[in-house]
C-alpha cells in the first residue's frame, strides 16, 4: 500500500554504485536513516534504493519524497535550487517548503501523484524561493510529478524533476518589453538608443553594434560598449554614427549584406577591423542581419569570453533582430516624410531675427506629438520703416501641408501690411480680409486664424498691441519694491481672421529690464486640464526664471506646463534691455582643434570684458563640451556665439547639417560621452536647445554674481 517504503528481511549484499563521496550523494549515504519511519538506508528496498541512486547521480534537479510524511531525498543540483533551506535530507516536503506547500501544483500534486499513481506535469509554475539569506526570490519552473515502486510494485514514494524556466520567462518578458519600447520609436536615433540597450542587458554583452543601409550606398553604424557612461542627459543626445563604406568586411555588414547570421563561439573575430581596445577584446560574436522587406541593416552582440551560442540564445537574437528591423524600416520612413514636412514648415519661419542694440530677441517652435505632419503655428520679428519693431505669433488651424501653406501666405501679408502701414489693427483688418478671400477661394469654412501683432517704440519706451482671438501676451516686469512679476496684458481678443476682425489696439509701456513673451495655445492648452490652470503654471514660471533673457524664457515657457500636448508649441521673447550687451562669434571648423581653438579665443574675448574669472572657467569648459559635442554628432563646421549684458552670459553652439563622418580617432571618445551635458547642467544656470532650418542650436546662460 501506498506509504510503505519495502524492506526485505536480510538485506543483500550492497548495491553497486551506492552513494559515496562528497556533496548529496555522502550525505544521503551518511544520514540517520534509522531513526526515520524509512529505516536504515541498506535495508531500503532495492528498486528504492536504485532510485535514489539514479537521482544523485542526475545533473538534472530532482527529488523523492518517501512515505506518507513525504521525507525528502535530493541531489546536488537540488540542493543548489533550494538555497538556503539546505539541508533538508530526511526531513518531510511539507515543512521544509511550509510556505509554498499549500500552493496549487505542489503539495496537492505530490499527494495526487502518491496516492494514485497517476504522473502529473506542472507546466511554468512561480514559486518563492530563498536562494540567499533573507531574500525571497519569485522563480518559474516546469515540474514533472512521476510514482516510485518499490520491487512489489507498491507506491513508496514521488520523484520529483524540476526545471527552471526563471530565464527564459524573463527572456521573453524582457522580449515583450522590448518590442513595446521599440513602439514607441519615431528615428533611427530612437531604434538605436533602444536597440543596444536592449542587446546589452538582454544577452549580457560587452559589445554591441547596430548598422543600417544608407540608401545611397554605404552603411550607418553605431556602437554601444558595456561601462560607457550613459547617463540622462547622454540619452537626450543622438547616437554617435559612424559611416563606413559599402565594400566594409566587418560582421555586421556581412550579415546585413548577406542575409545570413554569423556565430563565433571562441576566436578573434573583430581583429582585422578593430578600431580599439574594446573591438579587439572581443572572444564571442554573434552577427544576424535585421529582417527587413526594404531596409538592410545588422545587429552584433559581442563578449569579452568564451560563448556557446545555443540554439535558445540564437533563436532570441534573431526575434530580437526581426523586432528591430521593422521598427528601422518604419523610423526610415517617418524620418522621409517628417524631414520634408519639417523643412516645408521651418523654411517658412525667419531663420534669423533682428540683431537690436537694445532688443534681445528670441523664438522656439516644437511640433506636437505628431512631428510627422507640418502645422500652421509661426513667428516674426522685423523692423519697421519708422524704426520699430514688428513682432507677431499666430496659429493657422490644422497639421497638414496645406496648413503650412496659409500659414507660409499669412505671415508673407502680414509683413506687407506692417511695412505700409504699421498700425496693428489696421494689419489685422488687411489679414482679414486675405484670409475671407482664402476662405472663398477653397470654399471652406473651416479656415480658422488667430494673430497676435504689436509694434514696440524703444525710444518711447511703449509697446502697440492688437489681437484677432488669440491667447493675451504674457509681460515679466520688475515691480517698484523689486520683486519679479509676470502678467497677461489686457489686449481684448477680438475675432479670429475670417470672421470680419476689427480688433482695437491697446497700448502699454515697455520699459527696459521688461520681457514681452507672445505664445501659440499649444504652451498652456492639455486635455486633462482647464485652461486657467496652463495660463497659470506659464505665468509662474516665467516669474520664477532666472533671467529675463528670452532664450532662457522660451524654454521655460515651453517646459512651464507638464505633459505632452498634440498641438505645435510656437513662442516669440522680446527683452527692453537694460543695457546694450556685447556680442562677438566664431566659425568652428570640423576639425580635432577646433574645441582647443574656441577655449583659447573664449577666454580672450571673455577676459577682454573683464568678467570674473569663475565664470569665464565655467563658460570655457561648457563651450568646449559643447563644441565637441556639435563636431561629433554633425560632423559639419559649428558656429558659437556669446552674449555679454550686466546680468548674464549667453553662449550658443549650432550646427549647420545632419551628422557626418565620424573618424577613427573620434570614435574613442565614446567612453567620455555623457559627461558634457552633465557639466552644463552643473555649471549653467539654464540650458537648452533648439532646432533650427539646417541643424540644431545648443545653448546656456550663466548668470553674473553681483560686481
Amino acid at each position: 500500500m501506498p506509504g510503505t517504503v519495502g524492506r526485505v528481511p536480510n538485506p543483500p549484499a550492497p548495491v553497486s554504485g551506492a552513494p559515496a563521496g562528497p556533496g548529496m550523494a555522502a550525505t544521503v549515504l551518511h544520514h540517520d536513516w534509522a531513526g526515520t519511519p524509512l529505516g536504515p538506508w541498506r535495508a531500503w528496498d532495492p528498486a528504492v534504493r536504485a532510485a535514489a541512486e539514479l537521482l544523485l547521480a542526475s545533473p538534472v534537479p530532482m527529488a523523492l519524497t518517501l512515505g506518507d510524511h513525504h521525507l525528502l531525498v535530493y541531489n546536488d543540483a537540488y540542493a543548489e535550487l533550494i538555497g538556503d533551506r539546505h539541508p533538508a535530507v530526511g526531513r518531510p516536503a511539507a515543512e521544509v517548503f511550509a510556505e509554498s506547500w499549500p500552493t496549487p501544483g505542489v503539495g496537492d500534486a505530490i499527494e495526487h501523484t502518491y496516492r494514485s499513481g497517476e504522473p502529473f506535469l506542472e507546466k511554468e509554475t512561480a514559486l518563492p524561493l530563498h536562494r540567499r539569506p533573507g531574500l525571497v526570490e519569485q522563480s518559474v519552473f516546469t515540474r514533472g510529478y512521476s510514482p516510485v515502486r518499490d520491487s512489489a510494485g507498491r507506491i513508496v514514494g514521488v520523484l520529483t524533476v524540476a526545471a527552471e524556466t526563471t530565464q527564459v520567462t524573463q527572456q521573453l518578458q524582457s522580449l515583450g518589453d522590448f518590442a513595446a519600447a521599440l513602439a514607441g520609436t519615431l528615428t533611427l536615433d530612437d531604434v538605436a538608443r533602444v536597440a543596444l540597450r536592449h542587446a546589452i542587458t538582454a544577452f549580457d554583452a560587452d559589445r554591441v553594434t547596430f548598422a543600417v543601409d544608407e540608401g545611397g550606398g554605404g552603411w550607418r553604424m553605431v556602437r554601444r560598449v558595456r561601462g560607457e557612461l550613459m547617463d540622462e542627459a547622454d540619452e537626450r543626445l543622438p547616437p554617435l554614427w559612424r559611416r563606413i563604406p559599402p565594400d566594409w568586411q566587418g560582421p555586421v555588414v556581412t550579415a546585413a549584406r548577406s542575409g545570413a547570421p554569423h556565430f563565433v563561439d571562441d576566436g578573434q573575430p573583430l581583429r582585422e577591423i578593430a578600431v580599439d581596445r574594446h573591438d579587439q577584446k572581443v572572444r564571442s560574436l554573434a552577427a544576424v542581419p535585421l529582417r527587413a522587406s526594404v531596409l538592410r541593416g545588422g545587429l552584433t552582440v559581442g563578449h569579452h569570453a568564451p560563448r556557446v551560442w545555443s540554439a535558445a540564445r540564437r533563436a532570441l537574437l534573431a526575434a530580437s533582430a526581426e523586432l528591430i528591423g521593422q521598427a528601422a524600416e518604419r523610423a526610415r520612413r517617418f524620418e522621409t516624410q517628417h524631414g520634408t514636412a519639417q523643412l516645408l514648415q521651418r523654411s517658412m519661419l525667419p531663420e534669423h531675427l533682428p540683431d537690436l542694440p537694445r532688443m534681445r530677441i528670441a523664438a522656439r517652435y516644437d511640433p506636437g506629438v505628431d512631428g510627422n505632419a507640418a502645422g500652421g503655428d509661426f513667428y516674426d520679428a522685423f523692423l519697421l520703416p519708422d524704426g520699430g519693431l514688428g513682432i507677431v505669433l499666430g496659429d493657422v488651424a490644422g497639421h497638414d501641408v496645406q496648413a503650412a501653406a496659409r500659414m507660409g501666405q499669412v505671415r508673407a501679408a502680414l509683413r506687407a501690411l506692417a511695412l505700409t502701414d504699421p498700425r496693428p489693427d489696421a494689419v489685422l483688418a488687411g489679414l482679414d480680409r486675405l484670409v475671407t478671400s482664402l476662405g472663398a477661394e477653397g470654399d471652406t469654412h473651416e479656415l480658422f486664424v488667430t494673430v497676435v501683432f504689436g509694434v514696440v517704440d524703444a525710444d518711447r519706451q511703449r509697446l502697440t498691441l492688437a489681437s484677432a482671438g488669440h491667447p493675451a501676451p504674457l509681460l515679466r516686469r520688475h515691480t517698484p519694491d523689486g520683486k519679479l512679476v509676470a502678467a497677461y496684458l489686457d489686449v481684448p481678443a477680438g475675432a479670429p481672421l475670417g470672421l470680419g476682425c476689427r480688433p482695437p489696439t491697446t497700448t502699454v509701456r515697455f520699459a527696459p529690464g521688461d520681457t514681452l513673451l507672445l505664445f501659440s495655445d499649444g504652451v498652456v492648452e492639455r486635455r486633462w486640464q482647464g485652461l486657467t490652470s496652463g495660463l497659470d503654471a506659464l505665468a509662474a514660471a516665467v516669474a520664477g526664471a532666472g533671467s529675463g533673457d528670452p532664450r532662457a524664457l522660451c524654454a521655460v515657457a515651453t517646459a512651464a506646463v507638464p505633459g505632452a500636448t498634440e498641438d505645435d508649441v510656437a513662442v516669440l521673447a522680446v527683452e527692453h534691455a537694460l543695457r546694450p550687451s556685447r556680442s562677438a562669434s566664431m566659425e568652428v571648423p570640423a576639425e580635432p582643434t577646433a574645441p582647443s581653438r574656441v577655449r583659447h579665443w573664449m577666454t580672450g574675448q571673455l577676459t577682454q570684458w573683464r568678467v570674473a574669472e569663475s565664470v569665464i572657467g565655467a563658460a570655457v569648459l561648457c563651450t568646449s563640451e559643447l563644441t565637441t559635442n556639435a563636431l561629433l554628432h554633425a560632423g559639419t563646421a559649428a558656429r558659437v556665439e556669446i552674449d555679454l549684458s550686466p546680468e548674464r552670459l549667453l553662449v550658443s553652439v549650432a550646427d549647420s547639417g545632419t551628422r557626418g563622418t565620424v573618424t577613427r580617432t573620434q570614435t574613442d571618445t565614446l567612453s567620455s560621452r555623457g559627461r558634457g551635458l552633465g557639466l552644463i547642467e552643473e555649471l549653467s544656470d539654464a540650458w537648452g536647445t533648439d532646432p533650427t532650418v539646417r541643424g540644431s542650436t545648443v545653448w546656456f546662460e550663466i548668470l553674473i554674481p553681483p560686481g
